[in-house]
């Protein structure tokens, strides 16, 4: 059952998540993809990983030596930022005319930068200082709250527009 506990581990599910919006970026950026399909997805993801890091993760991390509250801190900041660049997707009608390319391209540098940042800082120092078996049981509050969130539509227009607006943004 060694590959159970390594699929709970919260680094790797988040780090899953995180390929994931990558091959994203590759269908939203792709003409012969759907790409108003994959934005929705992306879109669900997005907003579901970053509730689940905010209410589960995030705040258990920072008990923890060795792992930065600053960068924690300023991962909800930047959570915050890519929710203002992908409402500026999402409300562009045209899919793949030259304003919704603009805004595309926006998300893609927030949300990477965001990425590899989480990547470089947040997560290495939960994996080097986090025993396994909190980083397993954070992974299983992670997937929880990230399932609570996309049963609710989180992703959706009218939801992401509501937490842009009710974050002073």
């Amino acid at each position: 059952m060694s590959g159970d506990k390594e699929d709970r581990d919260v680094v790797a599910v988040i780090l899953g998540d995180h390929r994931s919006m990558e091959d994203l970026f590759r269908r939203l950026r792709s003409v012969e993809a759907d790409r108003a399909a994959a934005l929705r997805e992306f879109s669900a993801l997005l907003i579901a990983h970053g509730e689940a890091e905010e209410a589960e993760v995030y705040g258990a991390l920072k008990r923890f030596r060795g792992v930065d509250d600053e960068e924690v801190e300023h991962g909800a900041e930047e959570h915050a930022e890519g929710n203002k660049a992908l409402l500026a997707l999402l409300e562009v009608g045209d899919v793949g005319s030259e304003k919704w390319d603009e805004r595309l391209e926006k998300l893609v540098e927030a949300v990477s930068h965001h990425v590899d940042e989480e990547e470089r800082t947040i997560l290495n120092g939960a994996r080097e200082n986090v025993p396994d078996k909190r980083r397993a049981e954070l992974g299983v509050a992670f997937l929880e709250e990230r399932a609570k969130q996309l049963a609710s539509d989180c992703g959706s227009l009218e939801n992401v527009r509501g937490m842009v607006r009710g974050s002073g943004g």
